[in-house]
């Protein structure tokens, strides 16, 4: 399929209930909330706010080199409280598969990211990766487990 595909897993414990985290994470309004300025995120369709699988999004995004793009996700399966994944229809990587889970546990709800993608470009979009696109995704994270950690008050632990 393709050989320079690369994934990353994060891990964020969040002090909070499963159903509160859920009802922030599955609203796309909400993604605003947790993307960093710099990338000019803006959603261009109404979403619903209660998702669903089948739905899909629009936004405008500068993900790489403060290039202008759109994006179009497509949420492809969700269980409800437990799991949702969105998949990249068209955008600026080759392939982007992105699952969000939501575990029970001690300190409250453990959440877990698992991105999937394969940069635009071939052997120059591999090269990107390297010096550039895996850092900025692992930023984009950064970010968005700091929003999370502020808008619950939370002492969430970053794994």
């Amino acid at each position: 399929m393709w050989t320079n595909l690369t994934q990353i897993q994060r891990k964020q414990i969040i002090d909070t209930d499963r159903d509160s985290l859920w009802k922030f994470m599955s609203d796309p309004n909400n993604l605003g909330k947790i993307t960093p300025e710099w990338m000019l995120f803006k959603i261009t369709s109404k979403p619903e706010k209660n998702m669903y699988a089948g739905m899909i999004i629009t936004y405008k995004v500068t993900p790489i080199l403060n290039i202008p793009m759109k994006w179009v996700t497509e949420i492809t399966h969700m269980d409800k409280g437990n799991f949702f994944i969105d998949v990249q229809r068209f955008g600026p990587y080759k392939f982007w598969h992105h699952q969000h889970v939501f575990l029970n546990h001690p300190k409250g709800v453990l959440m877990k990211d698992i991105i999937t993608y394969a940069p635009p470009l071939s052997l120059f979009g591999t090269i990107l990766n390297n010096l550039i696109i895996k850092k900025r995704i692992n930023k984009i994270f950064d970010y968005r487990e700091r929003e999370i950690n502020k808008i619950f008050n939370s002492k969430s632990e970053i794994l």
